[in-house]
């Protein structure tokens, strides 16, 4: 997973990683929320779901001490971080500020 990561991350398209866990609840509740980002954003913004318990070293690797954690890369880069529930148009926000990218 470590080198598929590499290449997800080094993508010029921002992508959005949801570190989660499928017995986590407010995990479940952020689907919904990461859905209608991308509907709002579509193909400007990629967002992956990591299974922490499945990903244990890349978990490690970035320091995720509670789920849901989200970490918006590009091209490498890690531009910002968050744990907990948020809205679409909050991360919609951060993702317009970190990126210069307008919504479709």
């Amino acid at each position: 997973m470590n080198d598929s990561f590499s290449n997800l991350v080094n993508s010029k398209t921002p992508v959005l990683i949801d570190f989660s866990a499928e017995w986590c609840g407010p995990c479940k509740m952020l689907r919904p929320v990461l859905e209608q980002l991308k509907t709002s954003m579509g193909d400007s913004i990629r967002i992956i779901k990591i299974d922490v318990d499945n990903n244990r070293d890349l978990a490690l690797k970035y320091n995720i001490r509670s789920v849901p954690t989200l970490m918006l890369f590009r091209e490498g880069s890690l531009l910002w971080s968050g744990s907990g529930i948020k809205t679409s148009d909050y991360l919609e926000n951060i993702i317009n500020s970190h990126c210069s990218i307008t919504s479709k």
